[in-house]
């Protein structure tokens, strides 16, 4: 029983009247990327934009998009939830609400937030809900969160054409990727930004279903 509830606790979205109270002060994190040197929180070059993606794991996400050629610098992150300034420890216990996730900021003159996209759906399995492979819990849901409704409509245009080729391909799956106005986003710990980069044989979750996932036409 004590397994099943806790099991329940974890992929079951608290409110905000249940979630963990969190803290007013920001976690202290790192300030630049360990890999590029750009500064995790700015300022960024004029024009450069800034969508939010969840993947489950974190640490595998974040590595394959910032080696996406025009993305200008990555962190990873807390979002979704209901927790101020949520610790790791308290996100994986599934009473924050949050979601792994990671901030990209890129030129979209030399990347469209599409083939963005295209990355996203491929690299991961949205088809999950509440986990991401044997990762279980609220903090592994597929996500993306964007700053304008443009991009919001963008996301959804990508969803349903990777979602057109899971039927052509005879897959049964319904993506169930949350797709939401960017709340507020909580940089992670400091030994989790870019971790990857600084554990090359660490742990990484990262596996898609093996279905090309097309770019829809502009409208």
């Amino acid at each position: 029983m004590f397994l099943i509830d806790m099991f329940n606790k974890k992929t079951t979205m608290p409110t905000a009247e249940t979630a963990l109270p969190g803290r007013t002060e920001p976690l202290t994190t790192a300030e630049t990327h360990f890999v590029s040197g750009h500064p995790l929180k700015g300022p960024c070059p004029e024009g450069f934009r800034t969508i939010y993606l969840g993947m489950g794991c974190f640490w595998g996400a974040e590595r394959l998009l910032w080696k996406v050629p025009g993305v200008y610098v990555t962190a990873v992150g807390y979002q979704g939830g209901f927790t101020p300034n949520p610790t790791y420890q308290e996100t994986v216990t599934g009473l924050t609400g949050h979601t792994e996730v990671v901030k990209v900021v890129y030129d979209p003159k030399a990347v469209t937030l599409e083939a963005l996209l295209r990355v996203f759906f491929e690299a991961h399995d949205p088809t999950q809900g509440m986990r991401q492979g044997n990762d279980i819990g609220t903090t592994y849901r597929s996500a993306i969160y964007a700053e304008n409704a443009d991009d919001i409509d963008a996301a959804l245009r990508v969803r349903d054409a990777f979602q057109q080729a899971l039927i052509a391909a005879g897959r049964k799956q319904t993506v169930t990727t949350q797709i939401a106005p960017a709340g507020p986003f909580y940089y992670a710990e400091d030994y989790h930004q870019q971790y990857l980069a600084k554990n090359p044989g660490g742990y990484c979750a990262l596996r898609g279903l093996g279905v090309a996932c097309p770019l829809p036409a502009a409208d």
